[in-house]
């Protein structure tokens, strides 16, 4: 099958219907799930870290069921083995001989459940399957997707029987995404709705197919992005390694990966360009777990958001009116 042919303006459409068909399963949460669909159509990983119950495993199974991606679950303990991710070689009865059976990474959507309960040496197999897109067994290398995408979750305040992600995973993730708590308005519908369902399961439909989410990623791809506005990127992730609150700023990667995004942003406008405005709203998940605040600063309930609200406050934006240099 070949990658379907979609125009920026399909792109806003079929963002639109996914968003909607998400929202069946979890409702309220529409500004947090753009931020997820966006990093899935950047072709990025996804960090969603937030308290137990905010329904961060229905996120990654709910976008699944809408693209049609095939989905794989595994749930992170301290006794995971990177086998039981990438796949191992075992006897076939029939044959007698040693055969490769894949793991759950050659999947479409991989969710890493609580990823940092699992120890160092099975995260460091996730992270090849991330970065590379491949999993190297028994000297064998095997592609993985198109799409691959992990999204994986943790919970922020338990600590026991974990593994902190050092930060060169940490910054192999396109964004870091919190729901929250709903509003009560919210949570409300979230009752009436499952009363009048009868069953905890929410069906959803299938909006779009795989070949027709590769067609939007490569429409994501081709969105333009002016020097004023690619220059405005350079400068704002310059001014995190400058903060007096940071002791380690965002790395190239983290300029990276605002262009990613707000390439996303725009192509979920139905624009083929990117304007300031897309990337003042992508800079907070795209940057803000990139940074690793001076240690004075711990007590002070300063977060990394609240740094990258202040480098935007700080760096002048360019003229919102497309440059010359847009198609």
């Amino acid at each position: 099958m070949s990658i379907r042919a979609v125009d920026a303006e399909g792109v806003g459409v079929l963002a639109s219907a996914i968003l909607d068909e998400v929202e069946k399963a979890v409702y309220g949460k529409r500004q947090a799930l753009e931020v997820v669909l966006m990093a899935i159509l950047a072709d990025g990983h996804i960090l969603i870290e937030d308290l137990p119950g905010l329904a961060k495993t229905l996120v990654a199974r709910s976008f699944a069921a809408a693209t049609d991606l095939q989905f794989a679950r595994v749930q992170f303990t301290p006794d995971l083995m990177p086998m039981d991710i990438t796949g191992s070689f075992v006897l076939d009865p029939a044959t007698g001989l040693p055969g490769f059976r894949p793991g759950p990474v050659f999947s479409n959507l991989l969710l890493a459940d609580e990823i940092n309960r699992a120890p160092a040496k099975t995260q460091a197999a996730l992270l090849e399957a991330m970065q590379e897109r491949q999993v190297t067994a028994d000297g064998v290398t095997r592609p993985l997707g198109p799409p691959f995408l992990v999204i994986a979750t943790q919970n922020p305040i338990e600590y026991e029987g974990t593994y902190p992600l050092p930060e060169a995973q940490i910054d192999r993730f396109l964004i870091r995404a919190r729901l929250g708590y709903p509003v009560p308005d919210a949570e409300w519908e979230m009752l009436d709705r499952r009363a009048k369902r009868g069953t905890d399961e929410v069906e959803l439909d299938v909006v779009v197919d795989r070949m027709t989410l590769l067609g939007m990623q490569k429409v994501v791809e081709e969105v333009h992005v002016s020097e004023s506005v690619g220059r405005y990127i350079v400068q704002l992730v310059a001014a995190t390694r400058s903060s007096g609150r940071v002791r380690v700023g965002a790395s190239p990667r983290g300029s990276l990966a605002v262009m990613k995004l707000a390439r996303a942003k725009a192509a979920l406008a139905g624009r083929g360009y990117v304007l300031p405005d897309d990337v003042q709203e992508v800079a907070v998940p795209a940057l803000a777990h990139r940074l690793i605040l001076r240690p004075e600063f711990w007590a002070q309930d300063l977060s990394e958001e609240r740094v990258i609200e202040e480098v935007l406050e700080q760096v002048p934006s360019p003229p919102a009116i497309p440059s010359v240099d847009s198609p």
